[in-house]
């Protein structure tokens, strides 16, 4: 969903830049800090939406993304429920402790969020592939699963072959399938770490 902008004359002159409400854009915060603010995912979120944003937004609207992400549908299909989930909180918490730590400039009496200069330091924190939320072992290459459930289907046939003594693995000893089954998974192993 496209972010609607509201321009600094729809608020009517009343953009207000106190800055001994926010830190100065020279704050630094600790690891610490910034993974307690992103530890809940609706900031998280919230800050995905702004990224795509400089200028002021709707709060409403934020709120709308970040359900319809949370319930993994459209903001149209939203119901009014599932809206009001997200938007409380948001309203009464979330977007309060961004803008306190000078990430977001959050407007509560008039509904309006925008994304601070600040906010850049933060986004390398932040999972940014919104359609990437795989472990880096799924992210490397998917192929690598394929060669691993390979191997152990070769595994298994050549295990149940022996147990079978059927003529192919007859010639295999306990010790020599279980070399074979290492030796395999090492090769694919070391291939893997290779490529």
């Amino acid at each position: 969903m496209k972010a609607e902008h509201i321009r600094y004359e729809e608020q009517d002159g009343q953009h207000e830049d106190d800055e001994s409400d926010h830190p100065s854009e020279a704050t630094t915060f600790s690891k610490d800090e910034i993974f307690h603010l992103l530890q809940n995912e609706r900031r998280r979120m919230v800050l995905r939406y702004l990224r795509g944003t400089d200028e002021p937004v709707r709060m409403r609207d934020v709120a709308e993304q970040v359900a319809a992400w949370e319930h993994d549908t459209t903001v149209e299909e939203l119901t009014s429920t599932q809206r009001q989930r997200v938007y409380i909180p948001l309203y009464q918490s979330h977007l309060s402790k961004l803008d306190e730590a000078g990430i977001i400039e959050y407007q509560k009496n008039r509904g309006i969020v925008e994304r601070r200069p600040l906010a850049s330091r933060i986004d390398r924190y932040l999972n940014l592939d919104p359609e990437d939320e795989s472990t880096d072992e799924q992210q490397s290459d998917p192929a690598w699963n394929d060669y691993y459930i390979g191997a152990t289907v070769v595994c298994y046939a050549v295990l149940i072959g022996a147990v079978m003594e059927l003529p192919f693995t007859s010639f295999l000893s306990g010790i020599g399938l279980s070399a074979l089954i290492l030796f395999l998974f090492t090769v694919l192993t070391v291939s893997r770490i290779i490529n």
